[in-house]
């Protein structure tokens, strides 16, 4: 059984959108981006997915340079490609084509040694939506402090 370790998630990805399906996919990095991130230098907050020519790329993920790395840093905001079988990824094209839904990268961990993304194909939600969740969020905290405190 493998050992998956969280390294971040992308929390902005659940408040704004409706996560419809989830999927796991490989990303190709260099040696000091891999370096990097076991330190968790890594921010999801504004990145996106798009495809391209059959190729899936992770764009806007933020890789913070390596502090031993000097001359083999790369570009922090670089494109980076994800790697899913293509049969995948002509269906997840198929769908964001039909539906106008979007490709999200949720979670990024390490499975064993390697480096994986949760992309998530995901809907826009609306004010009324997001208000919705945090009113829910703020009575759901409100019964458990209130349990707390009948429990003591």
């Amino acid at each position: 059984m493998e050992q998956t370790k969280t390294i971040a998630t992308n929390k902005k990805a659940f408040h704004d959108y409706f996560v419809i399906e989830s999927f796991e996919a490989g990303i190709e990095l260099c040696g000091t981006e891999v370096k990097s991130l076991r330190k968790g230098g890594v921010n999801l907050k504004d990145a996106w997915c798009s495809i391209d020519d059959a190729e899936l790329w992770i764009k806007g993920m933020h890789i913070s340079p390596y502090e031993q790395g000097n001359i083999f840093n790369k570009d922090p905001l670089r494109v980076r490609k994800l790697l899913m079988h293509k049969r995948e990824i002509l269906r997840l094209f198929g769908q964001l084509k039909q539906q106008g839904l979007t490709l999200i990268p949720l979670s990024i961990y390490f499975k064993g040694s390697l480096v994986k993304v949760q992309v998530g194909l995901c809907k826009g939600k609306k004010l009324y939506d997001k208000r919705e969740d945090m009113a829910k969020r703020d009575a759901k905290r409100d019964i458990e402090r209130n349990l707390k405190e009948q429990n003591r």
